[in-house]
């Protein structure tokens, strides 16, 4: 992949990790319940699914995916089921900690890495309009001179840091903000919205069709 393309794939690939999706939803939501480690857990464990999706796309997954209706329903109803109970329970689960004692509400945040991993990977591999985005986006920005490995290597890595970088960004903003509400009694406020931004994305997943 040379300079100008590897550019190119750079400037495309940041609008994308830009935009703010179920990801970088979550990854702020664990940064600010639990801290910038659960926050990375989060980020590496997104991007292992990334790989494992990109791992997939350069076996075909996604024209599999685009072409059959039946798979591609039950992975939409599986994802934006989960991204909705995920919303639907954090909205539970924070009323039930403002009715409980000081020292039991801090317990109940502490840090599940287990629940953090598992979270991280389902919401990630949650949208099958993903695969099918990445199998229409990444072979654009493939040559036919060079090894098409070594292509999706790099192409993975650049996403990694893209996402690394920018995901960071958005929890450590998010975070001071937080910190302001928190001084103003409005962190219930904060976590409303975000549980709330889970549940529209699961409707979203549930509302989406295959591409053409």
């Amino acid at each position: 992949m040379n300079f100008e393309i590897w550019l190119l794939f750079f400037v495309a690939y940041l609008i994308v990790t830009l935009s703010p999706g179920p990801n970088v939803l979550l990854v702020v939501k664990n940064a600010i319940k639990y801290g910038y480690k659960a926050a990375s857990i989060t980020i590496l464990l997104n991007l292992f699914c990334q790989l494992v999706i990109i791992t997939l796309v350069a076996f075909g997954a996604g024209a599999l995916l685009a072409k059959s209706p039946i798979l591609f329903f039950a992975l939409k109803v599986i994802g934006g089921g989960y991204l909705i109970y995920l919303g639907i329970t954090g909205l539970f689960t924070k009323i039930k900690a403002v009715e409980t004692p000081e020292f039991e509400a801090t317990s109940s945040r502490r840090l599940s890495y287990y629940k953090i991993c598992k979270e991280a990977f389902l919401v990630s591999a949650s949208n099958p309009k993903t695969v099918i985005f990445l199998s229409a986006f990444l072979p654009q920005f493939l040559s036919t001179n060079e090894p098409v490995f070594w292509q999706f290597a790099q192409m993975f890595l650049t996403m990694c840091f893209l996402v690394i970088s920018v995901h960071l960004v958005y929890s450590y903003i998010a975070k001071n903000i937080n910190n302001r509400f928190s001084t103003l009694k409005g962190n219930p406020i904060f976590s409303k919205i975000t549980n709330s931004a889970f549940i529209i994305f699961g409707c979203g997943v549930l509302s989406k069709s295959r591409a053409t």
